[in-house]
């Protein structure tokens, strides 16, 4: 709430040149004096006070303003995202897509389907983002986050997932078919009716991974797997699945 207190009127000039005892400091003197009688004469007018009160108003405009266009503003800024998304589909390269993509999942927006097949996204950060059906198809995604992350139906072909974390993903029915993750966490992933023929799955971590069902494991590399759970080794092996150190092939 805006408070005004009245002005008291400045002294007369005689009363304040009596107290002045530098003579030099006269001229400073008159000009403060001068300025005090203006102030106190623009106090008292009604027409600076209603202009103070429409200052005030129009910051609290501007505020409603801004808080009720944000709607529009986050929906202008998820179009732009995907128009980023979409220019640069089929494109090596990143394209502005790291950024864009990430900001989408930041803001709770599905990237259901979004095609990023051949795009170089190391180190991107998509946890616990929805890109069910999604295209990734010979990206480079190495050191990428992709933790808790709906993945199912994708096309992972040929995709780069070293050192990626890939924990609690749901992979089932993806095609990882030559897929590379090699030293990737894949702990507690889902892979049923996934396709891992000819994927690199050398140093991965299989802690806790949903396995039985496994479209094809055929050709699938699995030197120096981690925590893989009882039975899946024996059963990769029988359904063509290999062991080979890299320098091997």
């Amino acid at each position: 709430m805006l408070v005004r207190e009245a002005k008291r009127p400045p002294h007369e000039w005689v009363e304040r040149r009596a107290l002045i005892r530098r003579r030099w400091t006269l001229p400073f003197q008159a000009l403060e004096w001068a300025l005090a009688w203006t102030a106190y004469y623009l106090s008292r007018w009604a027409f600076l006070e209603v202009l103070e009160y429409l200052g005030i108003l129009s910051v609290v405009v501007a505020v409603v303003f801004y808080f009720s266009e944000a709607g529009d503003r986050m929906k202008q800024k998820h179009y732009q995202a995907w128009q980023v998304i979409n220019t640069a589909q089929g494109k090596g390269g990143s394209g502005g897509r790291i950024e864009a993509m990430q900001e989408l999942n930041q803001d709770g927006q599905p990237l259901v389907g979004v095609d990023a097949s051949d795009a170089f996204l190391q180190g991107i950060q998509l946890p616990r983002a929805n890109l069910l059906r999604c295209n990734l198809a010979a990206s480079d995604l190495r050191d990428s986050n992709f933790s808790a992350s709906d993945l199912q139906y994708a096309n992972l072909r040929s995709a780069n997932f070293r050192h990626g974390d890939l924990r609690k993903a749901q992979l089932q029915h993806a095609s990882l078919q030559d897929a590379d993750l090699v030293d990737a966490n894949l702990a507690g992933v889902d892979l049923n009716g996934a396709n891992l023929e000819n994927a690199d799955l050398s140093d991965t971590d299989l802690m806790g991974v949903r396995w039985r069902q496994i479209q094809s494991i055929k050709g699938a590399n699995l030197w120096g797997v981690r925590n893989a759970p009882e039975g899946l080794l024996a059963w990769a092996r029988e359904h063509g699945a290999v062991e080979k150190k890299e320098e091997d092939y």
